[in-house]
């Protein structure tokens, strides 16, 4: 299945005021929440999160303590999304990887051991090179790579992220050598694109709004965004739809989800906070500074995004041969 093509019938399906009204979603949380964020401070998904937790708190009036639980490629902190006790005072940013974790052999978790309680976010990936990089297109760079595997570097997630499956993935639809750019593991965006303005690497590949001030300030440039649909805040970026011939995308997914076996009524009550919170002309401002669409899915929908890309990941996984053997 095409990611990004299945991320825009998501989004295209996805509209506000229709949360779970029928069922009994008022329960509130009595004494102070933790937000899990399984990545480091400073990038996308903890921003969001952070954003999140300062309306959640607002909203009901208890604090909402974002917690960062690094870690074994996402391992630490989705597990510890997982084992919380149900009770509503734990959530967390639940990410891609929980999709990818099993098929390393990293963990037994999958997101069945979760419970979805919103999509929050689809970024695609983006191809960034430092402002004095000699290319000046995707098509040089990965020309260059085919003629001299091993030489350059990218970096942006750890071994195994999602921004490592988007460039290794790309490279084996291309007829490459998936290991033909070197993977630099961080623990996260942040700090791959300190790495690359260092020039410690020569490419990363999050996000275009992972990168947005920083290509803004003409420090790093981006060469592609991995989609089949134009960024919103980098129209003129090219489309590795239509550039490669291979046609490759890759967006990843950010949520809020609970343990696993979280009550129904503690889920449509969250589900049904954060889809207010997301209609606001608040949220849509936040969004907007940070490059970024507003993205919105339910609790089933949600479901339905983990379900295809734990198929479809599994797939690239097997495909870049680093699926671990069953």
């Amino acid at each position: 299945m095409n990611k990004a093509i299945f991320s825009a019938a998501i989004l295209a399906a996805t509209g506000f005021g229709h949360a779970a009204v029928a069922q009994d979603c008022n329960w509130v949380p009595e004494r102070p929440v933790s937000v899990i964020v399984p990545w480091g401070a400073g990038g996308t998904t903890d921003a969001n999160a952070r954003q999140l937790a300062t309306a959640l708190q607002e909203r009901f009036g208890v604090p909402f303590n974002v917690v960062n639980r690094t870690g074994g490629n996402g391992v630490t902190g989705h597990t510890a999304i997982s084992r919380a006790r149900p009770d509503g005072y734990t959530i967390g940013a639940a990410t891609v990887e929980i999709d990818t974790m099993h098929w390393f052999g990293l963990t037994d978790l999958t997101y069945e051991d979760i419970t979805p309680i919103a999509l929050m976010n689809m970024p695609a990936a983006g191809v960034i090179v430092n402002a004095d990089s000699p290319f000046e297109s995707l098509t040089e760079l990965l020309d260059y790579a085919r003629e001299n595997p091993g030489e350059l570097t990218a970096s942006g997630t750890a071994l195994g992220g999602i921004w490592h499956l988007a460039l290794a993935g790309m490279l084996e639809a291309e007829g490459m050598d998936p290991q033909a750019i070197r993977w630099v593991p961080s623990q996260g965006s942040a700090s791959a694109l300190q790495e690359l303005l260092a020039h410690g690497v020569d490419m990363v590949t999050p996000s275009l709004e992972e990168g947005k001030s920083l290509i803004d300030s003409g420090e790093v440039r981006a060469l592609a965004y991995m989609s089949d649909t134009p960024s919103e805040a980098f129209p003129d970026v090219p489309l590795t739809a239509d550039e490669l011939d291979s046609g490759w995308t890759l967006a990843a997914f950010t949520s809020i989800s609970g343990p696993k076996d979280l009550p129904e009524n503690i889920t449509c009550s969250y589900e049904a906070a954060l889809e207010e919170i997301v209609a606001s002309d608040r949220w849509t401002e936040f969004r907007a500074s940070l490059g970024a669409p507003v993205v919105w899915g339910d609790a089933a929908q949600l479901r339905s995004v983990m379900e295809a890309y734990d198929e479809s990941l599994g797939a690239t996984i097997e495909a870049i041969g680093m699926k671990k053997n069953d």
